[in-house]
Formats: structure tokens, sequence, C-alpha cells
């Protein structure tokens, strides 16, 4: 068996394709991500700075959406223009058009006065994602639900990844599951 030899001037290929690793197909750099863990940590402010850095587009798909600090940046980002849309777990509202307590309709109420888009994903026994996407440049995510619970009681763990590639995947999957969506109301 032969060793390979890397010739005189093969480091420079093998620099090369560590460098493309570092690259996302855009052309950024692909930043090291931000991450959040709870008890401890702000990750609600977290969230809030992301949204309130948006400029064109904040995408949400949540299964348990009740932080009135979440809801009232996403409003705050829809007033400023911000395109705000968001997808919703049908856990999350009240379908008798009675009086309603849940505090996912209050946030889904709130966000639709505010006029965003506001979707339920009634198709899948749970609609679990926990992401926001936002100006297609960054994706969040992680097993922290949008509520104080989340912030205040629970471990969970929250994920910035400023990364386009990443981002336009969890978009393309934002809009699939958009596509079958019903409008809130």
């Amino acid at each position: 068996m032969q060793k390979a030899r890397i010739r005189s001037g093969g480091w420079r290929i093998a620099f090369a394709a560590f460098g493309a690793l570092l690259f996302s197909t855009s052309g950024a750099i692909a930043r090291d991500p931000q991450v959040c863990f709870t008890p401890g940590e702000d990750c609600t402010g977290i969230i809030v700075d992301q949204v309130t850095s948006a400029r064109r587009e904040v995408l949400v798909q949540a299964y348990s959406f009740t932080s009135p600090e979440i809801v009232k940046a996403l409003a705050a980002a829809k007033r400023r223009g911000t395109d705000v849309r968001v997808i919703l777990d049908k856990s999350n509202t009240c379908r008798d058009g009675g009086d309603c307590e849940k505090k996912g309709a209050i946030a889904a109420d709130t966000l639709s006065i505010a006029k965003a888009t506001v979707l339920v994903d009634r198709r899948h026994a749970i609609a679990h994602n926990k992401i926001i996407i936002i100006d297609g440049q960054r994706a969040i995510t992680g097993s922290f639900n949008f509520t104080r619970a989340a912030q205040d009681k629970n471990a969970e763990n929250l994920i910035i990844i400023q990364d386009e590639d990443l981002a336009r995947k969890y978009r393309t999957n934002w809009m699939r599951h958009a596509d079958h969506s019903e409008r809130y109301e």
C-alpha cells in the first residue's frame, strides 16, 4: 500500500476546500451560532432583539405561543412595515366562537389585529415547530416554545443561526406548511 503524498502546492487545494466549508454558497460567511439556555438566560429577550432587528420579513412557526413580549415585538415589526407571518398549531385557537381564554388565541388575535398574517396548521396531529426566520438570513429554533413558561420555568434551548442557505431551507419548509394551513379568524 502506498502512502498518499501531498505534492508541492497540494496544501493550496486543501486550504481552498477548508475555506469553502466556511462560506455558504451565497458567498457570505456562516457565523458561529448564538445559543441561549433556560433557566438562567434571557432567551425571550434575544428573540425580541432579533425580531426588532428585522427589516423585511419575519416568518414564525409555533406550537405554543403565549409570550406577550414576543407578540408585542412581532406587532411592532408589522407596524414598522415588516412582513410578519405566523403559522400556529391548532391548540392556540378556539373554534367554538364563544369566550375563549386560551392564551395562544389571545396572541393570535393580537397579531391579527396588528394585520400580521396568522395561519393555523391543522394537518398534523401536532404542528410542533418552534422556528423564526428573519429576513431570509437567520433561523431561530430549538426546544424553546414562545411562552413565559419556557423562559421562567422550563429547561430549554434556543439557537440563532446566521446562514442564508439554512434560512432558505427553513423558509421553504415554512412555505410548504403555509400552503396547507388555514387563515386564522
